[in-house]
């Protein structure tokens, strides 16, 4: 555990850092690395979500903007079957004696057509909104995950160069030299 310790403070004493330094103490600088990292990606990841979800929001807006005017074309055709379904009454009326059962099965077939017709318009509406909405769902997290992890490969690569890097393995290596010694 010595060696893991020295190895940390021998990297506080780097004779290119100057008179900056490095604060040794891990349990003080994670919560500041933490919100500092969280803090620039709420910053700059705000206004990318806040598109994405403004665009998201746009489509599913005219997904049911189209999904109502299929309806209102739907109901439209509703109107022209009441129409329909006046004149056939008038019909009924006069041909009452001859054909009364068939006029009424076919008023009630018109009638069930046109209510299925409705009703498989509002599943299809139902449905295209419930879709986009989990697809804009899995698109926003699919963004915010790569977004986030660019940001920790970004902050990464800037922060280790190789003399830093080559030095955390050596310190590595020694102290897994030194966890070998003690297990055999």
């Amino acid at each position: 555990m010595k060696n893991v310790t020295d190895s940390f403070v021998s990297l506080g004493h780097w004779p290119s850092a100057g008179s900056f330094g490095f604060n040794t103490d891990i349990l003080a600088t994670n919560p500041i690395n933490l919100s500092v990292v969280l803090g620039v990606l709420i910053f700059f990841g705000k206004g990318v979500l806040n598109d994405l979800l403004d665009n998201r929001k746009q489509r599913i807006l005219n997904t049911i903007r189209n999904s109502e005017e299929l309806r209102g074309g739907a109901i439209e055709q509703l109107e022209k079957a009441r129409a329909r379904l006046r004149k056939v009454e008038i019909e009924a009326e006069q041909f009452r004696v001859n054909g009364y059962s068939e006029i009424e099965q076919e008023k009630l077939n018109l009638i069930n057509s046109t209510y299925k017709t409705l009703e498989q318009l509002e599943n299809y509406k139902n449905e295209t909104i419930h879709f986009e909405q989990q697809r804009a769902i899995n698109q926003v997290r699919q963004r915010i995950f790569q977004k986030a992890l660019k940001g920790a490969l970004g902050t990464l690569n800037s922060c280790l160069n190789n003399e830093l890097h080559l030095r955390t393995i050596s310190a590595n290596i020694g102290m897994f030299g030194a966890m070998k010694e003690i297990t055999d």
